[in-house]
């Protein structure tokens, strides 16, 4: 989702109004973890983020996690598990799609790894920072 591509700190009230309630809910998250999200590529040599939104028992995530190994060291996987307190909005828009995967913020698939379509956002990612 696009929903803050071109978007100043002016403009975010207005778009609140006329978004829906599953892309205000996108903003919420969006601007609640755009700091960390930032700070952590910063700091981590460039690699790109693979979130995993996820639960305790997830037979599903448990499959994934087994496939991503292969690839762990071309990105930081970082879990997030919908069933806590301060992840309720992840849950509200994921409690039936888990696993569900966001490559660096934007959503990239769910249910199952795509192992073709995330290694070619990987080799996209990887060939961008070569040639800035």
């Amino acid at each position: 989702m696009q929903i803050l591509q071109n978007v100043t700190g002016a403009q975010i009230p207005r778009k609140l109004k006329r978004a829906s309630k599953h892309q205000t809910i996108m903003l919420r998250i969006q601007l609640s973890h755009i700091s960390k999200y930032f700070y952590s590529t910063a700091i981590l040599d460039k690699l790109p983020i693979l979130t995993l939104y996820t639960k305790k028992v997830c037979p599903l995530c448990d499959d994934a996690k087994e496939i991503l190994k292969k690839y762990d060291s071309r990105f930081i996987l970082q879990e997030v598990d919908i069933t806590t307190k301060q992840n309720k909005d992840w849950y509200k828009l994921y409690r039936y799609d888990i696993p569900v995967f966001h490559f660096n913020g934007k959503f990239l698939m769910k249910h199952r790894v795509n192992e073709q379509l995330l290694d070619e956002m990987l080799q996209t990612y990887e060939n961008a920072m070569k040639d800035p």
